[in-house]
């Protein structure tokens, strides 16, 4: 172990020897596998002391008072990287840097950093600046000021450490962060009892109140970052997908992966009661999970009629169909997709399950929106059954299956149902969605219906070249196209003669890109052309 007098006589040799080198630890989006940032770590290589832990030089950097030209050199250390990949036309992931406490209180500290932006022109999107709850306890006038100062040139701001100190709700209270990270070593030893995890979903919950996305460092195993999924927490960083990397292997990953974006934080769960189903160990949990129909854990305000779904498993998804993720489900509102008449039955078969303490069971219809389907309208029958109760609010559990076909012939609505379809086959457009990254296309249910298709295209186009759906002698014509969307054209049309009987359609794409200014998704549709 190097003491406090070597490593004080080392530094600036270090510095200029350039013996302290960044690491980047990856953050991913959990349920898409979508890397989306990195935060920057510094390592302490001597030739003469060999690895140096950060434990050891870190608190002596900081009782020394030369933290902040560590932080720069670190700083100046990312934006070449960042700058290197503008240059290549690498893949680009934001990164985040720390700034300490001995930073906030260094006069110039924030013009200094930001000319070496400025220096190797990089747009601060791509940078986050990490602030631990500790420093901004320590001097909230001085913190507020600084994080003003950052918002004005354009920085994100993340809250560190949330957690680890004893003032977590007056610094958020007071100070303006837009992202929070969430240490899991707050509860460390708990996040496999009923307490760990209501504390967890419950910061999750006050997260979205905030409108802040949530990151979980420190995350190790695939129950934690399961469990956070299910409450709304999809980003994690963390052992369970990489430790620390050089930048050189980092720079590898980035240009296998799939790059996404962070966005706020859609829901969390919350209750006393019940707390078994928000343990990631618990038989609850595990039942919940893979061995029960589609299911899902519902809140209700007393005194109101707010409903809120706080977890959703699997089967849930699939039964929903719409091609929506737990996040969008969870985002969806229930009672906005319940009408009138539903809404209150609906409301009615929960006063009963929660009166008489036995499973009740109802029939609504809800209209749900997705970008791939369009809006739909489908039956949802319901089993409910009271699981907890407090002073405030009411827990269910409910499992549901989709029994639209069922109530349609049931009604008689089979006939009314051609008739929409044939006046939308009228108009013979068709409506599609592109994953770049993937590869993948998703089709409209008209697609489906007329054209055959299967709910997801892998490697599209290719497997409707295959097939004939796309003549091949206007295949490449065709693969042209996506090369131009994959390379990130805005808006393509094209009059393109489809299916074995060439069929002239007009086909428009729509190109969606992330905050990098990277394509990420892009929207098609096909529409006859009719002689005029």
């Amino acid at each position: 172990m190097v003491d406090f007098q070597q490593i004080a006589q080392s530094f600036e040799e270090a510095i200029e020897n350039r013996e302290f080198s960044v690491y980047l630890q990856p953050q991913y989006n959990h349920s898409s596998g979508a890397l989306i940032g990195a935060e920057a770590l510094v390592r302490w290589i001597s030739p003469k002391h060999g690895f140096i832990s950060p434990a050891d030089f870190i608190p002596a950097l900081e009782e020394m008072g030369v933290i902040p030209t560590l932080d720069l050199y670190v700083f100046e250390q990312v934006c070449q990287f960042l700058r290197s990949c503008i240059d290549s036309n690498k893949a680009l992931a934001r990164i985040s840097v720390n700034m300490s406490r001995n930073d906030i209180i260094c006069e110039d500290y924030i013009e200094r950093l930001d000319a070496l932006r400025k220096k190797y022109d990089v747009p601060t999107k791509l940078i986050h600046v990490e602030l631990t709850e500790t420093a901004a306890v320590a001097g909230a006038q001085v913190v507020i000021d600084s994080i003003k100062k950052l918002h004005q040139l354009g920085y994100t701001v993340e809250m560190d450490d949330f957690g680890s100190g004893y003032s977590s709700l007056n610094v958020l209270k007071d100070i303006e962060f837009d992202v929070l990270k969430l240490d899991l070593k707050f509860i460390a030893g708990t996040i496999g009892n009923d307490r760990g995890g209501t504390i967890l979903s419950s910061v999750v919950r006050m997260a979205k109140w905030l409108k802040l996305p949530v990151i979980a460092e420190g995350v190790e195993t695939v129950e934690q970052a399961d469990f956070l999924k299910s409450v709304g927490c999809d980003y994690i960083q963390g052992y369970l997908y990489s430790k620390p990397l050089p930048v050189v292997e980092y720079e590898k990953l980035l240009a296998g992966s799939s790059v996404g974006v962070m966005v706020p934080q859609m829901n969390l769960d919350h209750y006393v009661d019940a707390g078994k189903f928000w343990n990631p160990q618990s038989m609850e949990t595990l039942i919940f999970s893979n061995f029960v129909g589609a299911a899902a854990i519902l809140e209700v305000r007393n005194g109101d009629d707010t409903m809120e779904i706080l977890r959703v498993n699997q089967k849930y998804v699939r039964e929903m169909g719409m091609n929506l993720s737990e996040a969008e489900i969870i985002g969806l509102g229930l009672a906005d997709t319940l009408d009138p008449e539903s809404k209150k039955l609906y409301l009615e078969t929960l006063e009963k399950a929660a009166a008489t303490r036995e499973e009740q069971e109802c029939e609504t219809w809800r209209s749900i929106c997705s970008k791939t389907c369009g809006n739909e309208k489908m039956c949802v029958r319901s089993s409910i059954q009271l699981i907890g109760e407090s002073k405030v609010s009411r827990l269910f559990y409910v499992m549901v299956r989709n029994v639209t076909a069922e109530k349609q012939a049931y009604l008689g609505l089979a006939r009314q149902e051609k008739n929409f379809k044939a006046a939308i086959e009228q108009a013979n457009m068709f409506l599609w969605e592109y994953t770049i990254a993937t590869k993948e296309m998703r089709p409209c249910f008209r697609c489906q219906g007329v054209l055959g298709l299967p709910p997801l295209i892998r490697n599209y186009p290719e497997p409707l070249i295959e097939n004939g759906l796309f003549p091949a002698e206007y295949a490449d014509m065709y693969r042209d196209i996506m090369h131009q969307i994959d390379g990130g054209a805005e808006r393509i049309e094209a009059i393109i003669p489809l299916t074995a009987d060439r069929i002239p359609f007009h086909v428009r794409y729509t190109t969606e890109f992330d905050e990098n200014g990277r394509p990420v998704k892009a929207y098609g549709s096909a529409t006859l052309v009719v002689d005029k």
